[in-house]
């Protein structure tokens, strides 16, 4: 099965952004990856919902919207409206994650569930009902262009095993590239985030990106790591 391709735009050229959203979604991008970040859950300040809701006019393709932001649930309502169709929160952003995923589910958006690097499968188990997805961070989050932290996919592996079969998506996000993603894929990931990777080069460079990782995730899917 050909694996989610994710652009993030985090790695976009924020000078033109809605037009880099366009190309990339010419180019072959499956979804679209928001990261939003406060500059107090994680070291970086990125955009808020009215940017979402500002480019969301360049593509139709799913606006997953992950939201590195604590406290998350008072701006839940205000991504979905934004135009988010999968809004993920961090496990470790707050104290009510049951809460905050069945918030998201009464908006009518799919619900994602985040896990950091120093985070155990294991906190997946009491809201495994809730989730659309799991978010295995390869990197520690706040920043793009970071290297794949290799150890994560034995959790990969350990999030598939309690999803025990479910229907559930199983993202990867840090460090992604054509060398990284047969290992991500191979643990079991079905959705790749990729930012400076598919990015670089510039607009002519994307779609080449893009098929990269897809042809390296093909070739290992279902491979041991």
């Amino acid at each position: 099965m050909s694996p989610i391709i994710a652009p993030s735009i985090l790695a976009a050229d924020f000078a033109r952004l809605g037009e880099d959203i366009r190309t990339v979604d010419q180019a072959g991008a499956d979804w679209i990856h928001v990261d939003v970040m406060d500059g107090h859950f994680v070291p970086n300040i990125t955009f808020g919902p009215g940017l979402v809701a500002d480019v969301r006019p360049y593509s139709d393709k799913l606006f997953d919207v992950h939201l590195m932001i604590a406290p998350a649930d008072p701006y839940l309502e205000a991504f979905a409206k934004a135009g988010a169709d999968l809004i993920t929160v961090h496990a470790e952003a707050g104290p009510h994650v049951h809460r905050s995923l069945q918030t998201i589910r009464g908006l009518g958006k799919k619900a994602g569930l985040a896990l950091n690097p120093g985070t155990p499968a294991e906190a997946l188990v009491p809201v495994v009902d809730l989730v659309d997805l799991v978010l295995v961070m390869t990197v520690n989050p706040g920043f793009g262009g970071q290297s794949f932290i290799r150890p994560m996919a034995d959790k990969i592996r350990q999030v598939r095993a309690i999803l025990d079969g479910r229907d559930v998506h199983v993202e990867v996000d840090g460090g992604i590239a054509p060398d990284t993603a047969p290992i991500a894929a191979g643990a079991g990931a079905d959705v790749l985030v990729a930012g400076s990777s598919i990015f670089k080069g510039g607009a002519a460079n994307y779609a080449g990106n893009i098929a990269a990782i897809r042809a390296a995730a093909q070739g290992q899917t279902g491979a041991a790591a």
